[in-house]
């Protein structure tokens, strides 16, 4: 808002309004100093009825912050780090803190050239994402500010790490198909040593022993994360079980082959076969023919949360261990149900 004269409110005009001095009054505004309850009331009061909004480098001169973040990813594509970020940017909009992105590339040279980086910059913490789950080293010890992990974790026990909960969100698109009256599932998924794979492929198997079932062929095809492998599992499966009524997908781009292979076999979906794929990638879960249902990792609110708890460090209040947060089922007509569970 603007002053007298169309100047921009100071420092020293709510000091004014307040009866207090410039150093009494950005003490108030800043929580610092011993200042009388009467006396911080009356300097905020002044604050607000002049619309008062510090610049970001005077408040980082004032605080001793730089209102800065660092995000450094190892997601050179984006897919994840997209809605990670996006999702951290609106939880630290709420305190005007911008957020520097640097793409370490899957380089530990790289990275470290980042984490200096942003340490000589001042930045207030450090948010660090990829796109996989697997523990990785932390990005250094004795860091002057707060890490949290968020769609990655440190191996480290002790850091706050944030992933999806990828075991349930295998549960829960098995158990969807169960209830939409399916009796014999398969799934084909990424490559076994991605321990995303595996989490979902646990949940699944989970849900069917809770039902006294087991997978179509009792095993689960592992492979790669894209369409070709969807293709190549699913006409393997086709072949050798041609009774299977579901096939649950462990990402959206297996998904995309297999509804090519069902259309290719003469089978129709969801009629024939019902598939759920995984991670709500919507420029192919909505196109696929049929649209596709799946399961959604919330990754946006998962980057919310590592910001809120980037946040809670900044203010002395640190996080520890691995939180798992949970994911959601996204439905479409690939399952032929009407409605969400």
């Amino acid at each position: 808002m603007p002053g007298r004269q169309g100047r921009p409110v100071t420092i020293i005009d709510v000091a004014n309004l307040a009866g207090v001095s410039a150093g009494t009054a950005s003490k108030a505004l800043n929580g610092r100093g011993q200042l009388r309850p009467e006396t911080r009331d009356r300097v905020i009061a002044a604050a607000e009825q002049l619309g008062y909004q510090p610049s970001p480098l005077a408040r980082g001169l004032l605080s001793g912050r730089s209102y800065a973040v660092g995000l450094i990813t190892t997601d050179s594509f984006g897919r994840f780090t997209i809605p990670v970020m996006l999702g951290a940017e609106d939880a630290l909009g709420v305190g005007q803190i911008s957020v520097l992105l640097c793409d370490g590339r899957g380089d530990p040279i790289r990275e470290q050239h980042y984490v200096r980086t942003l340490v000589a910059r001042k930045v207030d913490g450090i948010i660090v994402t990829g796109r996989r789950i697997d523990p990785r080293p932390p990005i250094g010890t004795d860091l002057p500010v707060p890490v949290v992990y968020a769609m990655t974790q440190s191996q480290d026990p002790r850091d706050p790490s944030l992933i999806p909960d990828d075991e349930e969100g295998g549960a829960l698109a098995v158990r969807h198909l169960l209830t939409a009256g399916r009796g014999r599932i398969a799934h084909i998924t990424g490559p076994e040593r991605f321990l995303a794979a595996r989490l979902r492929a646990s949940g699944a198997r989970r849900v069917l022993r809770e039902s006294d079932l087991g997978l179509v062929a009792d095993r689960v095809f592992f492979g790669e994360w894209s369409e070709a492998w969807g293709r190549q599992a699913a006409n393997i499966l086709l072949r050798s079980e041609p009774g299977t009524d579901a096939i649950f997908c462990g990402s959206d781009q297996i998904a995309r082959g297999v509804a090519d292979a069902l259309r290719e076999s003469g089978r129709r979906v969801p009629d024939d076969v019902a598939i759920v794929g995984y991670d709500n990638w919507e420029i192919l879960a909505a196109a696929c023919r049929p649209p596709l249902t799946t399961v959604d990792m919330n990754l946006e609110e998962l980057g919310a949360t590592a910001a809120r708890q980037l946040l809670a460090a900044i203010d002395g209040n640190p996080a520890q261990g691995t939180s798992r947060l949970p994911c959601r089922l996204v439905i479409r007509d690939s399952t032929g149900a009407a409605q969400p569970l």
